[in-house]
């Protein structure tokens, strides 16, 4: 496997010049093409984020906070941060100028190999979104879940027990393949800065795998204790460490690249 860990650095350097102008853009709630909910397939690989319409009224220990529109965090840098270092490092024809938000019953989703969860500790579905999510999953599709904590695991493994009945999650480790699709990576527990309300939780990444078999395909991933969107949306704004946002790229390389060959 490539390791690209100077290459990486080098290049991650670079692009904090050339996205220091768009800082302000990023802040905006739509911009551009980035979160379109409908746009023509043109073979490209977009980056889908997957958006939930209900979900649980409060964050823990937060007393009153609308979860609606947590599935938002990070929007839209983290895709375009993201989505300018894959075209870049890889020869994925990569969607570099847009992105797509789609729901999970919507039949675009088949299009598109790989798609990303925020906040599935607040998640809610309806049955129709459970049918259809599961049929993309089980047609190859592979979902990457993130950013929820300690016992918001809860509600994700609910819900997913309502998506795949029979599925069990498994622990990972740096030895599944998943981790090393296209980057040898240093490590895959890259620590959040002491100022991080995540700072000294022990990241845990678990997955689906067919008939629970973790030789088989790898359908679903999820970081637990971690937000992996933080470190590329925050790319050179000097929030988080250079080699944690390294680390933290190279996994979503990883990825997608695995969500494409699997």
């Amino acid at each position: 496997m490539f390791e690209g860990g100077l290459l990486m650095r080098r290049w991650l350097r670079a692009l904090v010049v050339a996205l220091a102008c768009a800082t302000a853009v990023s802040a905006q709630p739509r911009s551009g093409n980035w979160g379109q909910t409908r746009a023509a397939y043109d073979g490209r690989f977009t980056f889908v984020r997957l958006r939930w319409r209900s979900g649980t009224s409060a964050r823990s220990g937060v007393s009153g906070v609308n979860s609606n529109n947590f599935w938002l965090h990070e929007f839209p840098g983290a895709e375009r941060n993201f989505m300018a270092i894959l075209k870049d490092v890889t020869l994925i024809d990569a969607k570099s100028d847009g992105s797509l938000i789609l729901t999970l019953d919507d039949p675009q989703l088949f299009k598109y190999p790989v798609a990303v969860m925020w906040e599935p500790g607040f998640w809610r579905m309806t049955d129709e979104e459970a049918e259809r999510f599961r049929a993309y999953l089980l047609k190859g599709g592979f979902v990457i879940f993130h950013d929820f904590e300690l016992e918001q695991w809860d509600n994700l493994e609910a819900q997913m027990r309502r998506v795949l009945p029979d599925a069990r999650w498994i622990e990972l480790d740096e030895t599944d393949r998943v981790f090393d699709s296209f980057f040898h990576m240093k490590t895959i527990y890259f620590p959040h800065p002491p100022q991080h309300h995540l700072y000294g939780f022990r990241t845990k990444y678990f997955g689906l795998f067919e008939d629970n078999d973790r030789t088989k395909r790898l359908m679903a991933i999820a970081n637990h204790n971690t937000n992996l969107a933080e470190y590329w949306e925050w790319l050179g704004r000097g929030v988080f460490p250079v080699d944690s946002s390294n680390e933290a790229f190279k996994l979503g390389v990883n990825y997608m690249m695995y969500g494409l060959t699997h």
